[in-house]
């Protein structure tokens, strides 16, 4: 008894293996139908699934027929299985049938419907192969026509940006050529030699001469120490003017001179101006010999005895020259 449950669990087990292997042959197939009929469809083509699902049937019945079946329940037999191994139909236009039991009027009848069948299905096919040809024609000429229409704008794009590109390099060059004439106009060449001498910046007594040779006394600090310009007695407010041509390279303050301003006369040649307010130059400028640089300020506290007065100091690659030999 046991015996033959067991035989009749592995029989039921081996019809469902068989039913399983049967469900996901019909989907494989079904699915490779599908992908072919899409790849040999355009994208706007409906697809009938009702009959692909009603040709995977019959392909699904199809393959009952099939060597691999009879070797696959070969073990189970046919004797569960309704099935004529006789009997052959194929999703196609041709029909096979051994059996002499169906006679030539119904061959002849179905042959008769199958070429009707074929016969519409074949103006079906040419009419949407034409449809289709006129589609990618008309697609076709309006590619070329974008393409004509993208080559002309580019093209007047490029016209265009020459044009602006020349008219540009037309303007830099007049630009050009207008700064190398500023240029040449405001930035006169520095060429001080001794022999030209200095004009004095302000007329006044000399408070503290130059001396680096020895130490000279301060006032203020009262102390001796070396001193590397001349110290000009000046009114406060008094008009302070250039003592030769040259272009101002530092405006700037120092805890001693107070108001600073350095001027470039070429050759190495630099005067420095001290002890000034209301300075009317800045860096850069080129100011010729007698133009106003500023005026006298109050005194640092480092010149408070000596009073009010102008820093005046000539120098040489850095080294300092007593002013007082080029002034006059």
């Amino acid at each position: 008894m046991a015996r033959r449950n067991r035989n009749g669990v592995r029989k039921e087990r081996i019809i469902m293996l068989a039913s399983s292997v049967l469900v996901l042959t019909a989907l494989t197939v079904t699915g490779v139908f599908v992908q072919r009929s899409n790849r040999a469809e355009k994208e706007d083509y409906v697809v009938d699934f009702e009959a692909i699902e009603q040709g995977s049937n019959t392909v699904a019945e199809n393959l009952m027929s099939g060597e691999e079946l009879d070797t696959l329940f070969a073990e189970v037999g046919t004797d569960d299985l309704d099935y004529d191994p006789s009997f052959q139909e194929a999703n196609s236009q041709k029909v096979e049938n051994t059996d002499e039991k169906y006679d030539t009027s119904k061959k002849s009848g179905k042959t008769t419907d199958t070429s009707e069948e074929t016969d519409e299905k074949t103006d079906e096919d040419e009419d949407l192969k034409s449809a289709e040809s006129k589609k990618e024609t008309d697609n076709q000429e309006n590619s070329k026509k974008e393409v004509s229409d993208k080559t002309k704008e580019k093209t007047d794009e490029e016209e265009e940006g020459m044009f602006d590109e020349s008219v540009d390099t037309a303007s830099s060059a007049e630009a050009a050529e207008t700064a190398e004439a500023i240029s040449t106009t405001v930035q006169p060449s520095l060429d001080f030699k001794e022999e030209d001498g200095l004009v004095w910046p302000i007329v006044g007594d000399v408070l503290i001469n130059y001396s680096m040779d020895k130490t000279i006394y301060f006032p203020t600090l009262q102390q001796y120490k070396y001193n590397p310009a001349i110290v000009i007695a000046a009114a406060q407010g008094a008009g302070i003017s250039a003592a030769a041509d040259g272009r101002v390279t530092s405006v700037g303050y120092d805890p001693i001179t107070g108001n600073t301003v350095v001027m470039d006369l070429g050759n190495g040649y630099e005067l420095t101006y001290g002890q000034l307010d209301n300075i009317t130059v800045s860096e850069g400028s080129y100011v010729n010999v007698g133009d106003g640089i500023g005026t006298v300020a109050s005194p640092t506290k480092y010149y408070s005895m000596e009073g009010t007065n102008v820093y005046f100091k000539l120098t040489k690659d850095g080294e300092p020259i007593n002013p007082m030999s080029q002034l006059h």
